[in-house]
Parts: structure tokens; C-alpha cells; sequence
């Protein structure tokens, strides 16, 4: 007999929106959803192409793809991080993955296989909810670090004690949900110190407002400053890729090198004419410029919207939501209201831990013919 308690699945974050969207749906038929950050606008023309590319000569659809990724992803992986960060990563020390998602939630039990010392994930307190549910799915601890006032987080406030036990520390930047900045050297710094790998989630790193996007690469140690850290990104949110898949993972060799080797045991593999897309996506930038003007537009609007209706909510640092505290300090009920009265739908700030209670997320992914049928529905402007 062993006292082991079963892992019970928590409800999906979403399908807890149900009551909420069946309201919604009932008033106005149709739902404006500002509640999930899935992309609404279409991946750029090249990537279309690129996935239509029809040649006999062309196995990529045909064969297995490699787990890793093409010689070809891999080195235009690395010459957007030069171009984008001025950081130099050698294409060995890269790696694709299916979406960044299954990368968060299978990497702590693939760390934790190659050192079952430690049993702590760290990660911050309020934020994407996979970071602690792939500690859990791999029975391990999951600590949540807690938060500054402009939603960076607060290495200082680790407890010593769960630093010796970290077998990862994951940070986000520009963060999801409220969109704060960290200061990577710092991170990078602080990983070091006490022997953390140090995990970037940067997929938002295109969107960042208050200045140029960065990256954890190059603050690490060793020659190219990659050692102790990996930065992970996404085609989803830059290049509006999401049903595609298509993430990565750079930095430190030994640890890429080592979740190279067990994912191909794992047959995680992205497919070809996906990765082949992937290239034709990191190609161009001017599709992203223009995906920047879209949100930003958007965000100013709903800005404008939520404070005519007694929600002011400032721009965030980085990322296309809007983090706004709402009156009255109950998430859920002004979740469901507003469901009720406009036909939108929104996340509850308690979705990203305990210290998002009290405030609502909402993702600009809809048009903006959207933002002002919302308007309209609440009355604003008229």
C-alpha cells in the first residue's frame, strides 16, 4: 500500500467560460471573443505558399520530418536571431518543437528524468497557466515566484531553500497576461548564481512597445553568452501561425542538445510543409510590422472603450492584451455581465494565478470592425 494520490485533471481554463458564452450567444448570436489569444488574422501570403508548394521532388509531406527540425529551419532560425537580437546561435544549438504549449508542459518531466534531485519548477505568479501544469503533470513541485509591481517578476522574493531545489526557472517577456517586462540580465544572473537553467518564454518578443524586443541569449555564460539559458519562441503569435505548430528552443548546447536526443524518442515532430512554411515566415518582417499596427490600433480603441465604461486600463509594455482591474474586484462576475450585456467574452484574471483576482484579460485578436461593434453593444460613443 503506498499513500500516492491520483492526479485529477483541473477543469480547462476556458470550458470554465461556458455559462458566460452561452449567455452571450443567446442575446446577440454572435460572440466577439477577446478571451483566448489565438490569432483572428491570416498568416501572411508566403507562408500560404509555401504550404500549397506542390513538387514531386519535395518529400517534406511524404517522409518523416526531422524531429529537430530542417537544416534549413534550423539556420533561418538562427539568422532572425541575429537580425532581430544581434545574438550569434549556431543552427546546432537549435530545435523545433509542435507549438511552444507542448514544449512548456513536457519539458520539466524530460528535465526532471536527467536530474531527479530536483523537484522544484519555479515560474511566474501570475501568468500563463502551462508553466505550472507541466510541473504537476510531471509530479513535481510547482512555485510560483512573486510579481513586481509592474508585473516583472521578483527573483529576490525566491525562498533559498526552493532555489537549491529548482530544477527550472521559467520567465516570460513580455509577459502574458499582463504584459510587464523582466529584466533579463538580471534573470540570467540570477539563474547562474544559483544554478538554474533559466527557461525564456519570449513568443510575444515582436510585440514589445517600450522599446526593441530582447532576448535571454547572450546573457548567459561562455563565449556566446548562451550557457545555463534557452530561449523558446513561436511562429503563432509573430507570423499568426498558431494552427500550424511551429515553435522553437535555443541556447545553452547541453541542454538543447540533451531535449534533442529524448524528443525524437518521443516522436515530437513538426511536419514538413509546416517547416518549410516556418522558413518562408522568418523570411520577411514586413508582415509582422504590419501585425504590430493592427494591435496596437485595436488596443488604443479598446482602451478608449473600457474607460467610458469605467475601466481605465493602461497600454501594456508588450503582448496584444489589455490587463484591466475591474470594479468592484470580482473577475467572474464582471466576466459574466459583460458577457451578458455586449455579447463579449473575456478571461478571468484568476485564470493566471491567485495574483491576477480582481482583474480581466482581454486579447485584441478580433478585428476592428469587432472593437467597435463592442462598443456599440455597451453604448460607448453614442
Amino acid at each position: 500500500m503506498t499513500n500516492a494520490v491520483a492526479f485529477e485533471p483541473p477543469a480547462y481554463p476556458y470550458d470554465r467560460l461556458d455559462a458566460a458564452k452561452a449567455a452571450a450567444q443567446a442575446r446577440f448570436g454572435r460572440v466577439i471573443d477577446l478571451s483566448i489569444g489565438t490569432p483572428g488574422d491570416p498568416p501572411p501570403p508566403m507562408v500560404l505558399r509555401a504550404l500549397d508548394h506542390d513538387d514531386d521532388a519535395d518529400r517534406s509531406a511524404r517522409g518523416y520530418p526531422a524531429s529537430i527540425g530542417s537544416a534549413d529551419l534550423r539556420r533561418a532560425i538562427a539568422q532572425w536571431t541575429d537580425r532581430r537580437f544581434g545574438v550569434t546561435v549556431d543552427s546546432g544549438d537549435v530545435a523545433v518543437c509542435v507549438g511552444t504549449k507542448e514544449f512548456v508542459a513536457t519539458t520539466p518531466q524530460w528535465l526532471h528524468l536527467r536530474n531527479p534531485t530536483r523537484d522544484t519548477v519555479l515560474f511566474p505568479a501570475v501568468s500563463y497557466p502551462t508553466y505550472e501544469m507541466g510541473a504537476l503533470l510531471a509530479g513535481l513541485r510547482a512555485v510560483p515566484v512573486r510579481m513586481s509591481d509592474d508585473w516583472s517578476i521578483d527573483l529576490s522574493s525566491v525562498d533559498p531553500a526552493d532555489a537549491r531545489r529548482a530544477l527550472m526557472l521559467w520567465v516570460n517577456t513580455p509577459g502574458n497576461p499582463a504584459g510587464g517586462i523582466d529584466d533579463l540580465d538580471e534573470v540570467a544572473e540570477w539563474g547562474i548564481a544559483n544554478g538554474v537553467p533559466v527557461f525564456s518564454d519570449e513568443c510575444y518578443a515582436e510585440f514589445t512597445w517600450t522599446g526593441p524586443p530582447s532576448t535571454i541569449l547572450g546573457r548567459g555564460t561562455g563565449p556566446l553568452g548562451l550557457g545555463g539559458v534557452v530561449a523558446v519562441h513561436s511562429l503563432s503569435k509573430r507570423s499568426n501561425m498558431a494552427g500550424l505548430r511551429l515553435g522553437w528552443y535555443a541556447g545553452d548546447a547541453d541542454i538543447v542538445g540533451y531535449l534533442r536526443e529524448v524528443r525524437k524518442h518521443a516522436g515530437l515532430m513538426v511536419p514538413g510543409p509546416v517547416q518549410n512554411a516556418g522558413v518562408a515566415a522568418l523570411e520577411d518582417q514586413t508582415h509582422v510590422e504590419i501585425q504590430r499596427g493592427r494591435y496596437l490600433e485595436r488596443m488604443l480603441r479598446a482602451a478608449e472603450v473600457l474607460k467610458d465604461v469605467g475601466v481605465p486600463v493602461e497600454l501594456p509594455a508588450g503582448g496584444f492584451y489589455l490587463w484591466a482591474a475591474v470594479p468592484g474586484g470580482d473577475e467572474w462576475a464582471w466576466t459574466q455581465d459583460l458577457a451578458e450585456r455586449s455579447g463579449v467574452l473575456v478571461s478571468p484574471g484568476s485564470f493566471y494565478g491567485p495574483g491576477g483576482a480582481g482583474y480581466v484579460r482581454l486579447a485584441m485578436v478580433s478585428g476592428t470592425d469587432d472593437i467597435e461593434e463592442m462598443a456599440r453593444r455597451l453604448g460607448v460613443g453614442l
